[in-house]
């Protein structure tokens, strides 16, 4: 069945972590007690009219109407009337400041678990992110925080409210008859075990229905993605006919939820139409024997309202509460992960300058299966400060994962990296970024201006440092041609630039930051030969006076350095000039050939 594969497992939590959550989010609302105390005071105050309003009608009658003094009182009548007014009035105001003040607290909640999240998320190593699927984390900050929203927005202030109009009801209706409270429990037992039942499968049709909306999400999403490759085979009818069956999944989960409520929501009217039924039968024969008034009984009818409609919206309520308590969950979850590369306390700054000593490095990604080879295995190297070292090696060798943990985007599971005799580890974050700078291959670019996108390298920048920085790699003149020179929008990932400026804006970034220590993967592999040169200009003007590691997917690039690193199978397997190892007759000869041959043909 459906159900069965519909039930998040991450959306079960036993006692021990519901109890832990509540904690958690009351420690998270210390900051707004002020505004969850007032908001309180208006729901026990809005729950308090509403009581008043059938103890009022009571009085009316059997006062007012001369049903205990067998003679009418027009004065306590007209002080009903007004009363039950005044009442009304003040009900819909506070009702309205109540929603309000609930969904004020819930909102600055959410905004501050936001933005807990997401500073966390950025704050996280490559090695999370490398075991950690991009939609999942995504859908952390979209759709769990939807479903929260969902409660905020709707059924906080709805919970709330019920429960405590359910719980105050009971004790009235106790004060004012124990007899007729008795007659109002005949229908418990059918109301729970009905809720019960609704509770459990609402939950999982619930549930079932959630997976299934990402499921059809994600085929419409790869339908749009992959739409050039779905027409060039002409696969749209296979496509579709995916789609179709994930669509029925979805209708037929939606179904099933509305099956589930069509069942239970007229059980709870039936109870309540029959427990009103029973009130005014044996309150009737009640009232005959003298044990109770007229007004008693026209009360415990209104009061009924306030003990049905509460049972049947808190049990369709629970679901929401159960699915944001789940997400919230997940959320925190997230927010303990532990930070992998993060700082360490007593933390030191880096020289402005000094060698890269590359010392026994071994190093394995995170997920690889037991027994299986190491990216690195036992590495040593040290680059000396203005010395610039290109990496080769074939696909797969450890080039780029050696560059990556130079510039402490991954620690090394054994050994060390240090520069200017201070263990990377032992770095603040804020000195390594500033003198450890990554350009990757293909530029990425943020919505905003050319200016803005430079200016990520240093916030603080100014417009004549941006201008700057862009003259010293001799592109000034190539971003100032655009329509709104430095101020021209780039568009969502820079799609109004080429690829070329794209990757100048990332090399301006660079010469913002003025790092001592450039590691470059191949800054150049991916662009035409006439914005090549270009682009190739400008990195010798950022690569002059600054130790460089570079990645090397053409060996062009590796001929002009003082260096040459061969990578192969986890190890520096060579390591030279490039007229030294062309005389190895090594590995490095074999790729130099190799290459030169492709070139030729």
């Amino acid at each position: 069945m459906w159900l069965a594969g519909g039930v998040d497992p991450d959306d079960r939590m036993n006692a021990e972590e519901r109890s832990q959550l509540i904690r958690r989010s009351g420690r998270m609302l210390r900051p707004y007690r002020r505004q969850v105390i007032g908001t309180l005071l208006l729901v026990v105050l809005w729950t308090a009219c509403t009581l008043a309003g059938p103890a009022i009608v009571r009085y009316g009658i059997d006062v007012g109407l001369g049903e205990r003094t067998k003679h009418g009182d027009s004065g306590a009548l007209n002080l009903a009337v007004v009363l039950y007014i005044a009442a009304a009035v003040i009900s819909y105001f506070v009702y309205r400041l109540q929603i309000v003040a609930i969904a004020r607290i819930g909102e600055n909640f959410l905004r501050d678990l936001r933005t807990r999240v997401f500073d966390h998320l950025l704050r996280m190593s490559m090695t999370f992110f490398d075991t950690q699927k991009a939609g999942v984390l995504v859908s952390r900050m979209t759709s769990d925080i939807d479903s929260m929203g969902e409660l905020v927005q709707q059924g906080l202030a709805m919970f709330v409210t019920n429960g405590l109009l359910l719980a105050l009801s009971f004790i009235v209706l106790f004060t004012l008859s124990w007899q007729l409270t008795l007659v109002c429990l005949i229908s418990l037992p059918l109301v729970t075990v009905a809720s019960i039942k609704f509770q459990r499968d609402s939950n999982k049709a619930y549930l079932a229905v959630r997976d299934h909306i990402g499921q059809t999400l994600s085929t419409l999403q790869e339908g749009i993605s992959g739409v050039r490759i779905i027409q060039a085979f002409a696969r749209e009818r296979t496509q579709t006919d995916e789609f179709i069956h994930k669509n029925r999944a979805l209708y037929d989960a939606h179904m099933e939820s509305v099956r589930i409520s069509a069942w239970y929501l007229p059980i709870i009217d039936f109870a309540g139409i029959g427990t009103t039924a029973a009130v005014i039968g044996i309150g009737g024969w009640l009232v005959h024997k003298g044990s109770v008034s007229t007004g008693t009984v026209i009360a415990f009818v209104l009061y009924l309202a306030n003990l049905f409609e509460p049972v049947q919206q808190l049990s369709q309520l629970l679901n929401i509460v159960q699915s944001a308590a789940a997400s919230l969950h997940k959320l925190f979850g997230l927010i303990d992960t532990p930070i992998d590369l993060g700082e360490i306390p007593g933390a030191v700054d880096l020289p402005e300058r000094g060698d890269l000593v590359v010392s026994g490095v071994t190093f394995a990604y995170a997920g690889t299966p037991p027994g299986s080879p190491a990216v690195l295995n036992n590495v040593n190297l040290t680059i000396a400060a203005g010395e610039r070292i290109v990496l080769v090696g074939p696909t797969g060798a450890g080039k780029s994962t050696l560059a990556k943990l130079c510039a402490r985007l991954y620690d090394p599971i054994e050994g060390t990296i240090s520069f200017g005799d201070v263990d990377l580890k032992r770095a603040t974050m804020g000195s390594l970024r500033q003198r450890l700078v990554v350009v990757p291959q293909e530029g990425y670019l943020f919505d905003g201006s050319v200016a803005d996108n430079i200016r990520i390298a240093k916030p603080s920048a100014s417009e004549a440092d941006i201008t700057k920085s862009l003259q010293k790699l001799g592109i000034l003149d190539r971003f100032e041609s655009l329509p709104d020179g430095l101020n021209t929008a780039v568009r969502e990932r820079g799609s109004r630039l080429s690829a070329g400026e794209r990757q100048l804006v990332s090399l301006a970034r660079a010469a913002l930051a003025d790092p001592a220590v450039l590691v470059l993967d191949e800054a150049t592999s991916s662009l035409d030969p006439g914005t090549e040169r270009i682009v190739e200009h400008a990195l010798e003007q950022l690569m002059a006076g600054r130790t460089v590691i570079a990645i090397a997917h053409r060996l062009t690039t590796a001929e002009r350095a003082d260096r040459i690193g061969v990578v192969a199978d986890g190890r520096l397997a060579e390591l030279g000039t490039h007229q030294e190892l062309l005389k190895l007759g090594g590995r490095y000869t074999a790729l130099f050939a190799s290459w030169s041959g492709n070139t030729l043909t």
